[in-house]
C-alpha cells in the first residue's frame, strides 16, 4: 500500500482540510465530475444518509471536485450533505491521485474530474481504489470494505 497525498483544500465554510487532520480514522476521499448534477447528487446523497454507520465505523468522508466553495456550499445546503465537500479549483490534488482524465459523454471525449475514491486507512495509506464507482451502491460499500478489514 502506499501513502496517501497530503492535501489543504478548503470545504463549503471555507474551512481548509488537511488529510493528516484525520490519521486514526478510515478516510473515504471520493471524487466527483460536478456540484449538483444527477450522478454526483444521488452518491452525495448515499454518503449522507449512512451518516449514522460511517460514525459507528470511525470513516470520514471527504468529497472533491474543481467547483468552488460557493458552489460546494449551495450543493450542501441544498441536500443537506454532512460531511465537507473541498474544492480544488486548481485541479492539483485531483491530479496527485489520478482523478483528472479523458471521459466520454454523449459521444464527447474531453477532459474532466473522474468519478474515483479513495479508502485511505488511519495510518493514511490507501486501502482501496474504487476505479469504477456505482452511485446507487458505493456509499455501502465502504461501509462493508471497512467491516471486512477491521
Amino acid at each position: 500500500m502506499k501513502k496517501a497525498p497530503n492535501f489543504a483544500l478548503p470545504d463549503q465554510s471555507g474551512i481548509i482540510h488537511n488529510l493528516s487532520d484525520y490519521k486514526g480514522s478510515w478516510v473515504l476521499v471520493y471524487f466527483y465530475p460536478k456540484d449538483d448534477t444527477p450522478g454526483c447528487t444521488k452518491e452525495a446523497c448515499g454518503f449522507r444518509d449512512l451518516t449514522a454507520e460511517y460514525k459507528k465505523n470511525n470513516i470520514v468522508v471527504l468529497g472533491i471536485s474543481k467547483d468552488s466553495v460557493t458552489s460546494h456550499k449551495m450543493f450542501a445546503e441544498k441536500h443537506r450533505l454532512t460531511f465537507p465537500l473541498l474544492s480544488d479549483e486548481t485541479k492539483n490534488i485531483i491530479q496527485a491521485y489520478g482523478a483528472w482524465g479523458e471521459k466520454k459523454f454523449m459521444g464527447k471525449i474531453f477532459d474532466g474530474v473522474k468519478r474515483i475514491s479513495f479508502l485511505i486507512s488511519p495510518d493514511q495509506l490507501i486501502h482501496k481504489e474504487y476505479l469504477n464507482v456505482n452511485v446507487f451502491t458505493h456509499a455501502a460499500d465502504i461501509i462493508k470494505d471497512v467491516s471486512q478489514s477491521s
